[in-house]
């Protein structure tokens, strides 16, 4: 697997021709799947409240927030944005981004040695239409000792991620497998997302779809 590189100046260059996609996120790790895949876009964000509501299931929480941040960028009736979030799931408890490295090491503890679940709920919006949808990974991690967890989260890392940790960085050692989208791990299921990318593209006179502006002839 080709390992994600950092962002560069020229993923939020406007591409030529139609409009390109507006992501609505700030991540780096989202900017360069789309860069990986050939998809061209901006970036244009703004914050939401992430929150959970009482009682709320994570799939839920991971599409209510997505919607959220698709609503909260302007956006011209013909451009379509795209937003995400992402949250782990172990034993019934969401694990978000840590508060700090006490944090960080608790959420490691919990995932070590079991198999936990990803889900990034999606949503892309273009003018009145709005679309929505939650992918879900089983993750298997090794056990980890006290030890491999403190170094872990001594090099920061885990801290901006949710769950605490990167599959695709230095945690990779200890995740046994997964079954499911590893971009999903990363933090955009990007199949799921060109797959509806397509059926919003707008159509010609003739009836058919206008390709997206990332897809070729």
């Amino acid at each position: 697997m080709k390992p994600l590189a950092p962002l560069t100046k020229r993923t939020q260059s406007p591409a030529p021709g139609p409009l390109p996609l507006i992501l609505a996120s700030q991540s780096p790790r989202r900017a360069e799947i789309l860069h990986q895949a050939g998809i061209p876009f901006l970036v244009r964000s703004a914050p939401v409240d992430e929150t959970p509501l009482p009682g709320e299931r994570p799939e839920d929480y991971v599409q209510r927030l997505a919607e959220a941040k698709a609503l909260a960028v302007p956006a011209a009736p013909d451009e379509t944005v795209l937003a995400a979030d992402t949250t782990v799931v172990v034993e019934g408890e969401m694990l978000a981004k840590p508060l700090d490295a006490a944090d960080a090491r608790r959420m490691l503890s919990l995932l070590s040695g079991r198999r936990h679940h990803v889900l990034t709920g999606i949503c892309l919006r273009r003018g009145d239409t709005i679309l929505r949808d939650c992918a879900t990974t089983a993750v298997w991690f090794s056990p980890m000792t006290a030890s491999e967890i403190g170094q872990y989260v001594a090099g920061g890392e885990p801290m901006d991620k949710a769950g605490a940790y990167a599959i695709q960085g230095l945690a990779s050692k200890f995740i046994e497998r997964i079954d499911g989208c590893y971009f999903n791990v990363v933090g955009l299921p990007v199949a799921l997302v060109y797959q509806h990318l397509r059926g919003l593209a707008p159509r010609t006179k003739e009836g058919r779809r206008k390709r997206p502006p990332h897809q070729k002839g």
